[in-house]
């Protein structure tokens, strides 16, 4: 067995029977993380020490018989807007350079809970507020397979550290595809659960907090449904998990698709497509079909008038970096002060129409769901693009606009829909394309059971970039 690219599945019954040491896992990461992370920069801490204890205690507890199940001795990375007790994070900003949590968000704990280790924290954009993971401060997350590209955002260290094996999986956090977006650039697979599944609680300034995930990125769709299994459930001090129901199963073993319908939207998702990213996702939709599902052609009613009313949900941004605005504005990066101000000059009567017209964009996508079972689409409509034509740490202009990326991956944050974006392929030039799925809320078991069925029927998941000795 790899260990560099294996999977959790494959590695955990290994672990159980005491033929594979948590030890060996976490030297080998951090290894790889000492050779490799110079270049691609996908870590802002790394946690060597403690690591290194965490999985000593991991095994000791395996050897006296303590094993908590699949987790245990994993080596996971949580992206740096995640709070982790004891261990910096500053969510990628330098206004929280030095800051240190007293406790866990509650996803972290619950992997905790479960045996998994933490290995340290990655890069982001600047408060999760972007989709490149160009970030002024600490400097940008290099995409491995091309490290002149992005790794797209928010969460690009996430996915890259996973993707180069220098994590086993890891968290990110996804308010407008901040899981998804990286992952299809990356080639990983970023899993955005129904808003309300896994605590947001502990995530540093929210873009948008009723908008928000804390979300698994891992090399397969059974890792990144285990992880959510574990993340998932009630916290008494988050609101937005209250009478959230119960989470299915896991989607167990690769089968046939027959009888379910998967709607191919006619308007918004494939409009300005790169080429190469367009014959690959309708590649991915024809196997599909071959595993048995039908295809449907589906429009969404008022669907651009509908998005053009959402911009007054920026004013959430406000909430948490007020404190800040008046008198450390300059401390953020360009980009970033520049959506904080104008977040600052929306009208409240356009937030409330925002949040209006959100629930009827939900209502649209419910009357779509009556007739099929889910949605594919590309999940970022352009390959990783230069940094150079992303650059966001230069004071003399604004950034170019990043709306391509997020424009197919937001509107699941918007409806709360579960949404999962899939490795479909490699561009000519050697670059991922991610395949998104999309399902109605709390209807994650489908959305797995479909993903996993095509994951099952490629080989695009086990592909890794040309990096050091990443192998192929």
């Amino acid at each position: 067995m790899n260990l560099t690219f294996a999977t959790i599945h494959e590695v955990a019954p290994s672990i159980a029977a005491g033929t594979l040491s948590p030890v060996d896992l976490i030297e080998a990461a951090l290894a790889r993380i000492d050779r490799l992370d110079g270049e691609i920069n996908s870590y802002l801490t790394v946690d060597h020490e403690g690591a290194l204890s965490q999985a000593r205690r991991a095994e000791d507890e395996i050897r006296r018989g303590g094993y908590r199940g699949p987790l245990h001795g994993i080596p996971i990375a949580v992206k740096d807007n995640v709070e982790t007790a004891g261990l910096r994070t500053t969510g990628g900003s330098k206004i929280l350079a030095d800051y240190v949590p007293g406790e866990d968000a509650p996803a972290v704990a619950r992997l905790k809970a479960a045996g998994a280790v933490i290995v340290g924290k990655t890069n982001l954009h600047e408060f999760g507020m972007g989709a490149t993971s160009v970030n002024p401060h600490y400097g940008p997350t290099r995409n491995p397979w091309d490290t002149s590209r992005i790794t797209g955002g928010s969460s690009g260290g996430s996915a890259a550290a996973v993707v180069t094996g220098m994590c086993f999986a890891a968290l990110g956090t996804d308010a407008g595809g901040s899981v998804r977006i990286p992952s299809a650039l990356c080639g990983t697979v970023g899993l955005k659960q129904t808003h309300g599944r896994v605590p947001i609680r502990g995530c540093l300034g929210a873009s948008n907090p009723t908008v928000d995930h804390i979300a698994p990125i891992a090399r397969s769709v059974a890792d990144a449904s285990l992880m959510l299994r574990f993340m998932a459930g009630p916290d008494a001090l988050d609101p937005t998990t209250d009478n959230v129901p119960p989470l299915a199963t896991d989607p167990g073993p690769a089968g046939r698709l027959e009888g379910l319908r998967i709607g191919v939207p006619s308007d918004h998702y494939f409009d300005g497509v790169d080429q190469e990213v367009d014959a690959l996702v309708r590649g991915a939709i024809e196997i599909l079909v071959g595993l048995g599902a039908t295809v449907v052609d589906v429009a969404i009613p008022d669907h651009a008038a509908l998005l053009a009313g959402l911009s007054g949900l920026s004013a959430e941004r406000i909430g948490y970096h007020r404190q800040w605005i008046g008198s450390r504005l300059r401390e953020y990066g360009v980009d970033v002060q520049a959506k904080l101000l104008a977040a600052q000059l929306i009208p409240a009567a356009d937030y409330a129409l925002a949040l209006r017209v959100r629930r009827l964009l939900a209502d649209r996508y419910r009357e779509v769901f009556q007739g099929v079972d889910l949605l594919v689409t590309p999940t970022v409509v352009v390959p990783a693009y230069p940094i150079a034509d992303a650059d966001e740490t230069t004071p003399v202009e604004l950034p170019k606009d990043t709306t391509p990326l997020a424009r197919n991956t937001r509107v699941a944050n918007l409806t709360g829909m579960p949404a999962i974006s899939v490795p479909c392929g490699l561009t000519r030039a050697g670059l991922p394309v991610g395949l998104q799925l999309l399902a109605r809320p709390y209807d994650e078991e489908t959305l797995l059971r479909a993903a996993v069925a095509y994951e099952a029927a490629t080989n695009w998941h086990t592909c890794h970039p040309q990096l050091g000795d990443a192998g192929s």
